[in-house]
């Protein structure tokens, strides 16, 4: 079900802290519209949107750094990368059922197949992979899908 006619596309975007999340969440559904595949995956489309939202608010929030969101499909895969300024590692944590906060990455954890962070010279960029249906196999042969760091 791969498009062979597609090898990569990718749109970049930075998010002030003054612009919030929802702007960021509203870009990424504007160029989730323009694939193929997210017509027939909903589902996919919506856990995209959600951590993307988790992910820029983490940057935002902890890092206390602009976001910038990069949404990248190479035809097995959409990976869905925000760099922030800070380079503490993101830290699932264990949240108390009460509380407002906490579950970002425990919740783009279990949306996403797979998700990394990468430390870099001014901070660090965090990626998780998204596999729509019916490209399994294409990412299990190795063409997306790292695994969790």
């Amino acid at each position: 079900m791969t498009d062979s006619t597609m090898r990569a596309v990718g749109w970049a975007q930075s998010f002030p802290i003054s612009q919030g999340v929802r702007a960021g969440r509203h870009w990424a559904r504007e160029h989730l519209q323009s694939l193929e595949w997210a017509k027939n995956s909903p589902d996919t489309v919506d856990s995209v949107l959600i951590a993307v939202s988790e992910l820029i608010t983490n940057a935002h929030k902890h890092a206390r750094s602009d976001a910038q969101l990069i949404l990248t499909w190479d035809s097995a895969c959409l990976h869905v990368s925000v760099h922030d300024s800070s380079p503490q590692p993101p830290a699932p944590r264990d949240a108390e059922p009460d509380a407002l906060g906490g579950r970002g990455m425990a919740i783009v954890d279990a949306l996403a197949d797979s998700w990394q962070h990468h430390p870099q010279r001014d901070g660090k960029t965090v990626t998780a992979c998204f596999v729509p249906p019916g490209y399994e196999d294409s990412a299990a042969a190795g063409r997306g899908a790292p695994g969790n760091d």
